[in-house]
């Protein structure tokens, strides 16, 4: 499987997340139970953080090849 490949493969996943994110919010804002609440906000924040690095590495794979093209720290050796 070639980087672009990988990288479009990474960009459906971001989507997913964010679609999962959106129906997650919402349900914290109709969520009465405080232990309920506080799962919730634990889920999006891990969530959240899934779905950056999703997004970084989607960016780096599409244009790792192009000249110039900076490479995130994180993710390089």
């Amino acid at each position: 499987m070639a980087l672009q490949e990988m990288a479009r493969e990474y960009e459906a996943s971001a989507q997913l997340l964010s679609a999962r994110l959106r129906v997650l919010r919402a349900q914290l804002r109709h969520c009465a139970d405080r232990e309920e609440c506080w799962r919730l906000r634990h889920r999006i924040r891990i969530l959240s953080e899934v779905l950056t690095q999703t997004r970084e590495l989607s960016r780096l794979m599409a244009h790792y090849y192009e000249r110039g093209c900076w490479r995130n720290e994180k993710y390089t050796l």
